[in-house]
């Protein structure tokens, strides 16, 4: 199959490049590559060291024997969008091109407008070039378990059947974001629904929970072919950031009560639903809801995770609990379904702990990157748009 991937050069863009290319797809794809720009922006760095275009270019075509469609464009561009597709013909369209940080989109009055204006728009050209380049093509939108909030009731895949005055109706479940990214998602997700209904455009919106780890097996041992690891406050996702804090000995950095519960899934298997996702489309004029995660944890217990599977590596991984920067519910019911893909064959392949350790592992020999970058593992951006260090308000230490 023919899959065009938008956002190729980031976290999930390119291992995703690597993994479809190996289980025998013909991949493209499209990146500004402003990720690397925005992570310098906020004082950070990948702490696995990522290659430039080039040298990934090289290191595709040395494994695979053949090169890989890689351009330098901007999606918001819809002639670039357009003229790719045109060329390309894609069967299917994966789209993670987009800026994915909560707190980047609530820095401040620009950050705010600019997240919106690209995410927005760059998901409405896909959706256009789509309908008019390659109507029968399936778009594998990247949303977010965000999108859903914490409702008091359990998260459905999408849609819900509700009785309201005696009358029922199916009706898709209701999305209460908690950031001006979320809200940027909600827009996608009601866009590309209205696109199916419109145009017949085969959609899945993938929900997907948060994405930790370093390494996928088909990259092999060529580091060229690593993907980026994010450790601060705005790029770096729970785990990914504390496996960072503990192999250079800051405390892990728990966000109020440290009971806020999210759906986490590791980088192999976010690829292996990806892929299903890809190679069983829905059938024309279906918008469809996936729900894509392991299983669900509290921040207190991924960090006491990390704290468990530190020590056996010789960590003394300190627990810290600072002032929440976020406006959110820190106590919260949390049960979503994530059945669609169990339905498609997906079935989890490796342990939590076990991918926590290989990331720890895997980042010692670069630990330096992450102490040169000591500042960003403390979140200075605030919900309010201020700007303020979260400061200590209770601890818990153990060895």
């Amino acid at each position: 199959m023919k899959v065009f991937i938008a956002g190729i050069d980031g976290y999930l863009g390119w291992p995703l490049a690597v993994y479809l290319t190996a289980h025998g797809h013909e991949v493209a794809g499209a990146d500004l590559m402003l990720r690397r720009e925005w992570v310098a922006e906020v004082g950070g760095t990948s702490a696995q060291p990522i290659e430039d275009r080039d040298t990934r270019l090289q290191a595709f075509k040395e494994k695979f024997g053949k090169d890989l469609d890689f351009r330098v464009g901007d999606l918001t561009d819809y002639d670039f969008v357009k003229g790719f597709f045109e060329e390309f013909q894609p069967e299917a369209v994966v789209h993670l091109g987009q800026m994915p940080s909560a707190p980047y989109s609530m820095i401040d009055q620009q950050h705010c407008v600019w997240t919106q204006q690209n995410n927005v728009v760059n998901n409405l050209n896909l959706l256009w070039a789509i309908k008019e380049v390659v109507p029968d093509a399936h778009l594998v939108k990247l949303g977010t378990m965000g999108e859903y909030g914490t409702p008091n009731v359990d998260i459905p895949e999408g849609f819900f059947e509700v009785e309201f005055r005696g009358r029922k109706d199916k009706l898709p479940f209701p999305r209460q974001a908690g950031s001006w990214y979320h809200q940027s998602k909600v827009h996608d997700s009601h866009n590309t629904h209205f696109a199916s209904k419109m145009w017949g455009t085969r959609a899945t919106d993938i929900m997907q929970g948060v994405v930790f780890g370093t390494q996928i097996e088909e990259m092999g041992d060529d580091m060229r072919l690593r993907s980026r690891l994010d450790f601060d406050q705005c790029f770096g996702t729970a785990i990914n950031r504390f496996c960072c804090q503990a192999i250079v000995g800051h405390p892990l950095t728990l966000f109020g009560v440290g009971k806020q519960k999210r759906g986490f899934l590791p980088l192999v298997d976010s690829m292996a639903c990806l892929r299903l996702a890809v190679e069983n489309p829905p059938e024309e004029g279906e918008f469809r809801v996936f729900n894509q995660f392991e299983n669900a944890y509290t921040i207190t217990e991924l960090a006491e995770m990390v704290q468990e599977v530190g020590a056996e590596i010789g960590l003394n991984v300190e627990i810290k609990h600072y002032d929440n920067p976020r406006k959110e519910l820190e106590e919260h019911y949390y049960n979503p379904d994530r059945q669609h893909l169990i339905d498609l064959g997906y079935e989890p392949t490796h342990d939590i702990k076990s991918v926590m350790k290989q990331t720890m592992l895997d980042l010692m020999d670069n630990k330096h990157l992450i102490e040169e970058h000591i500042e960003a593992l403390v979140p200075d951006i605030r919900w309010d748009s201020t700007r303020k260090k979260s400061v200590i308000i209770d601890e818990k230490t153990e060895a």
